[in-house]
């Protein structure tokens, strides 16, 4: 069964050919490659891939340093100690390719990073579990030199990629336990939630709790819970503040949004601005809020068939995401449009649910699409088998869009 896994997981790192290519084409830049993410989602494993890419392309091993910050094999150390460290190891007469996995874990590591681009013939690639990898200090050293990779979970085609079978049944696995890699690979159920709770409590922990000094851990799993049952739902941090405090729950908007604020550094959230159409602006209040993988919504709320429109949301705006679109909600008079996906001077408008055969649900979804006096293409993506659409505007199926090439 092991070696089963295994090889599951060798098959997985070799298809995440998206982000690889993307690292291959910034190799041997100037430019710091960073690649932030949620815990266990891949980035590690991509960086191995990185290394695995320039042993093939003849580079030589003591050319390669690889430290992963979280091994116990690693000495405790500063930034002073950190740049010893990978100063002893440099190769003196050939570039060296430095390898750093989860290098907030040294203080002042910034430092250490800028000296070794100053110093040295190297090409460096880092990773972080927080978005505090890319704040303050990091920035402004190195302001227009470094590129951040965002990494997600398994898109579904990635997913499908690795579990193989019929489609319409991987996406029902899909759409209930995420993209989390390993997870993927494990069968049995009450396992795969032992691993999901593993990755909630260490973010939760680590990457929150402990950075931000939380007190009331209580109260912020309260507020992570109302975040996860309201996806694709506008909110704000008063509606949540009332609802947690006619609960019992003392607390204030100050803090649901310091809350938030964290839970979007730990990229366990991700906020989805809203965009008036008409008046071209964007507005400053009533945001919506997406989690980073539908796996750890099941966890805390369990396998709910409710809100199953807000959860194929949820998948096709990560799907956006990882298509590197700026994804924001649309505002148009009274009605809202589900997402703009906009990349440099390119536009489209999606409509999501679940299915538009019953009339009603049919003009709802169409509706806003129709009022747009734009030449962009406009979208509806249902799990409907038989796809429809007028006025221009397209209807698509969920699962035939995810697995559309990029």
């Amino acid at each position: 069964m092991k070696k089963n896994i295994l090889r599951k997981r060798d098959f997985y790192l070799r298809k995440r050919d998206f982000y690889l290519k993307r690292m291959i084409s910034f190799q041997d830049t100037e430019m710091i490659k960073v690649m932030t993410g949620i815990r266990r989602c891949g980035k590690s494993s991509l960086m191995k891939l990185m290394v695995e890419h320039l042993r093939e392309s003849g580079v030589e091993n003591d050319q390669i340093l690889e430290i992963n910050f979280e091994s116990m094999s690693i000495p405790e150390m500063d930034a002073r100690g950190f740049y010893e460290y990978v100063k002893a190891r440099i190769c003196p007469d050939k570039r060296t390719y430095l390898f750093f996995d989860e290098v907030q874990k040294v203080p002042g590591w910034e430092n250490a990073v800028n000296s070794f681009r100053v110093d040295f013939d190297c090409d460096i690639y880092i990773t972080g579990s927080n978005a505090y990898l890319l704040s303050g200090e990091l920035s402004t050293l190195l302001s227009g030199r470094y590129i951040e990779l965002s990494i997600l979970p398994l898109s579904f085609k990635e997913y499908w990629e690795l579990v193989g079978g019929d489609k319409k049944t991987a996406f029902n696995k899909y759409y209930l336990n995420g993209g989390f890699p390993y997870a993927a690979t494990i069968d049995n159920k009450e396992v795969r939630l032992e691993y999901f709770r593993g990755i909630f409590n260490t973010v939760l922990l680590k990457d929150i709790v402990e950075r931000k000094r939380i007190s009331d851990v209580k109260l912020l799993e309260d507020v992570i819970r109302f975040l996860f049952d309201n996806i694709g739902n506008i909110v704000s941090t008063k509606k949540i503040a009332d609802t947690l405090n006619s609960n019992g729950r003392r607390t204030t908007s100050g803090t649901i949004d310091n809350y938030i604020r964290a839970l979007k550094d730990a990229f366990i959230l991700y906020e989805a601005n809203r965009y008036d159409i008409k008046g071209k602006e964007f507005l400053k209040s009533l945001e919506k809020y997406y989690i980073v993988d539908i796996g750890l919504r099941n966890l805390l709320l369990g396998e709910r068939t409710r809100n199953i429109g807000h959860t194929l949301e949820n998948i096709v705006y990560l799907e956006l995401l990882r298509r590197g679109y700026q994804v924001s909600i649309g505002k148009l008079d009274l009605l809202e449009v589900d997402f703009i996906a906009q990349k440099e001077d390119k536009r489209i408008y999606y409509q999501v649910s679940a299915s538009v055969l019953d009339e009603k649900t049919y003009e709802r979804e169409f509706a806003p699409l129709k009022k747009i006096n734009d030449s962009y293409p406009k979208y509806v993506l249902t799990l409907d088998e038989f796809p429809m659409g007028e006025d221009g505007i397209e209807q698509k199926n969920i699962i035939d869009f995810l697995l559309e090439e990029n």
